[in-house]
């Protein structure tokens, strides 16, 4: 694997800062590049036409390697400056949860697979699937709803983080979708009587749902964000207004119930303001299923591979980042982890992360959602996260962005690549541990099938509300 021309691949993709399901240059960028490293390469695969596949091998074991490639709006910042800097406009997209790392660095992963494959001779076929709109679209999703995994026997993935560890416990699932008010507009001084707000209505709808947050499990969550406000004119009753909401649980059926309270609250004030409302469905995602068996195999192969060492320059340079960030609230929320004591000491110790943090495997959820819980729930999944960034800010940081393209993000981007390819070929050496994995994901199920959270009829998309 030729190193420096996996790291100029994150950083084009890095200066691309495509957002979901536009992410046409990023994918074109890795597909070209598998292909030139001997993958046969499908593009457009489930009619995303920035999603890819590339494949190497044959027969049996087939592992799947994820990859996301998609940035955030509103995330522009310029790389290595340590304070909130802009490019161009702050509207404008910049890779704020390191996705331009996540891909390339499967792309590592799937590559060096390739390598073992083709010394060894060895029966078995790895496939890099490309997976656009990670944070708006849930690509993966539509892949596990129609079928695309079936053929699959393991899926491996990892994320950039602050933290070297095998990642545990379940996600949040999750509905997006949107309420669209319509009301009658009037000169707010002139004739109020004549008129029917639709940001009433919307503003109804918040505090009802914040009411409902009373009567609701620990492990949901509700959030809104206002899309239209029906204008600027204060004297000018609004006519329109469109607000998102996304409705998080622990599971599926329960996400779906609590979709159905914060629903009734939308429709509740729209009777109330005499407007209407329209209920518009957006995307869907499910819960993870954890994998045991996975994990204490990444495990090993991490304690193999060890992590990155760095040097005075670096750690110099991590410093400037930790520093933007008050660390007692970093060490107040730190992962669930085996030795959290020494966490919080190296945390004070070191600008970045700089051993590999033990975790033992649970089934608790965490607060959060990805599509990687719909592969979950079709195939045997698992995840491990490598220090990319400095302690201190999170995902959807502007600090994460401006460190995309350093060099301790290009060695957390490698050793991610290494430690998977390491699982990897354990599993082709050792399929009985697959074996094992889809027992294991079998009795987590209980006999209960995947339910997709988007309906068949919706297709991948961008929503022209926002």
């Amino acid at each position: 694997m030729d190193q420096k021309r996996l790291c100029s691949l994150s950083d084009a993709i890095w200066g691309y800062a495509e957002t979901g399901f536009t992410e046409e240059k990023s994918a074109r960028a890795m597909a070209g590049f598998l292909r030139d490293s001997g993958f046969e390469v499908t593009e457009g695969i489930d009619g995303m036409p920035t999603a890819y596949m590339g494949v190497y091998g044959h027969g049996r074991p087939v592992i799947d390697v994820l990859a996301e490639y998609d940035a955030l709006s509103g995330m522009s910042q310029q790389a290595d400056v340590p304070e909130r800097r802009p490019v161009t406009s702050a509207e404008d997209n910049g890779h704020g949860c390191g996705h331009e790392l996540l891909g390339a660095g499967a792309v590592g992963a799937a590559i060096l697979l390739k390598e073992y494959l083709e010394k060894t001779g060895r029966e078995g076929t790895v496939r890099l699937v490309g997976c656009p709109a990670e944070e708006s679209g849930s690509s993966k999703a539509y892949l596990a709803r129609d079928g695309f995994f079936k053929d699959t026997d393991c899926a491996l993935t990892w994320h950039p983080a602050d933290f070297n560890m095998v990642c545990s416990g379940s996600s949040q699932s999750c509905i997006s979708l949107f309420f669209r008010y319509t009301g009658v507009s009037a000169h707010a001084a002139g004739s109020p009587q004549l008129g029917r707000s639709a940001l009433d209505a919307a503003e109804l709808t918040n505090v009802g749902v914040n009411y409902l947050r009373e009567h609701i499990e620990d492990t949901d969550r509700v959030h809104y964000a206002y899309l239209n406000v029906g204008g600027k004119a204060p004297n000018v009753v609004q006519s329109e207004a469109i607000l998102k909401y996304f409705v998080r649980s622990k599971n599926n059926p329960d996400c779906e119930r609590l979709l159905k309270r914060v629903i009734l609250c939308a429709q509740g004030a729209a009777m109330m303001t005499e407007t209407k409302v329209e209920v518009i469905f957006d995307e869907g995602l499910s819960n993870t299923v954890p994998n045991f068996t996975l994990e204490k195999a990444a495990l090993e192969a991490f304690r193999k591979c060890g992590t990155p060492s760095y040097t005075e320059e670096e750690l110099a340079y991590a410093k400037t980042f930790r520093d933007t960030f008050d660390m007692q609230d970093a060490m107040r929320s730190i992962p669930r982890c085996d030795d959290p004591a020494r966490l919080r000491q190296n945390m004070k110790d070191s600008p970045i992360n700089d051993y590999l943090i033990e975790v033992k495997s649970y089934e608790d959820t965490e607060m959060g959602s990805t599509d990687v819980g719909d592969v979950s729930w079709v195939v045997p999944t698992v995840q491990i996260n490598t220090a990319c960034f400095a302690y201190g800010a999170g995902a959807h940081s502007w600090q994460w962005v401006a460190q995309g393209t350093s060099a301790i993000a290009h060695k957390g981007m490698l050793k991610a690549a290494e430690v998977l390819a390491e699982l990897g070929i354990r599993l082709f050496e050792d399929p009985q541990i697959i074996e094992e994995a889809k027992a294991e994901l079998q009795d987590r199920l209980g006999g209960e099938t995947y339910k997709c959270l988007i309906p068949e009829d919706i297709r991948p998309h961008i929503s022209t509300l926002e």
